[in-house]
């Protein structure tokens, strides 16, 4: 690994917090809650299913600036429900609410991330850069006693700019005053985070945790984040 690097960017989600894991848990609470399975004709695995597709498809274009952050948040679930034919949404709001209020204060972590923060903080300067909402994101990082880590937490809708967009690299790297040589990006979101830094011309690992089949892949690769500890 080149030797110049003096500071880290890590993504947030599904990189350090377990966003995967604490969000379903909280869904499968609202579906239990507000009994959706009987009022959807569902099985509660497949609200949840058709939840994950309509919220990618809402983040999609939210991240192209194609609707706002009130339009996805008052969509996804009363979009879900409608996949089922059921309509309701003052439900759909009132999920979407108890969802915000009650997902970021879940503390899964992914595996390993407490080992590794602690061996990289006396080695590097870490940074977080983040898509997602700043209140939402905030908490999180807060609740699992990760702030201490991190010199900078850069909020994509506090700089105004989505990954893979490179202006939202650039911002943090100007902020930090760093040179690109001396910058590694580390994420699990191949366009978000790697391309997103390729296009900033700083270096990545792609944190590959489903170990996705990769083409013509010129970046450094890890499956588990303890990995990192032989890497850097």
């Amino acid at each position: 690994m080149n030797n110049q690097v003096k500071h880290i960017f890590f993504d947030l989600d599904n990189t350090l917090w377990d966003f995967e894991s604490n969000s379903k848990k909280t869904i499968f609470e609202l579906i239990d809650e507000f009994n959706l399975a009987h009022k959807c004709r569902c099985l509660p695995s497949s609200f949840y299913k058709t939840y994950l597709l309509v919220n990618e498809d809402l983040w999609s274009l939210y991240r192209k600036g194609a609707i706002t952050k009130e339009q996805l948040r008052s969509s996804r679930f009363t979009n879900t429900m409608l996949y089922f034919g059921y309509d309701d949404q003052k439900l759909g709001l009132v999920l979407e609410e108890n969802y915000i209020l009650r997902s970021p204060h879940q503390k899964g972590l992914i595996e390993g991330t407490m080992e590794v923060l602690d061996y990289l903080f006396n080695k590097y300067h870490l940074h977080i850069i983040t898509n997602g909402f700043k209140e939402v994101q905030h908490i999180k990082i807060d609740n699992c006693n990760l702030k201490k880590y991190f010199k900078n937490i850069f909020i994509s809708e506090e700089i105004g700019f989505n990954k893979p967009d490179k202006r939202i690299f650039e911002y943090a790297i100007n902020y930090i005053s760093a040179k690109n040589s001396e910058v590694i990006m580390i994420g699990d979101d191949w366009e978000a985070d790697i391309v997103g830094a390729k296009k900033s011309e700083i270096s990545a690992i792609y944190f590959n945790r489903n170990q996705n089949i990769l083409k013509n892949a010129l970046v450094a690769e890890i499956n588990h984040l303890t990995q990192l500890l032989k890497i850097l």
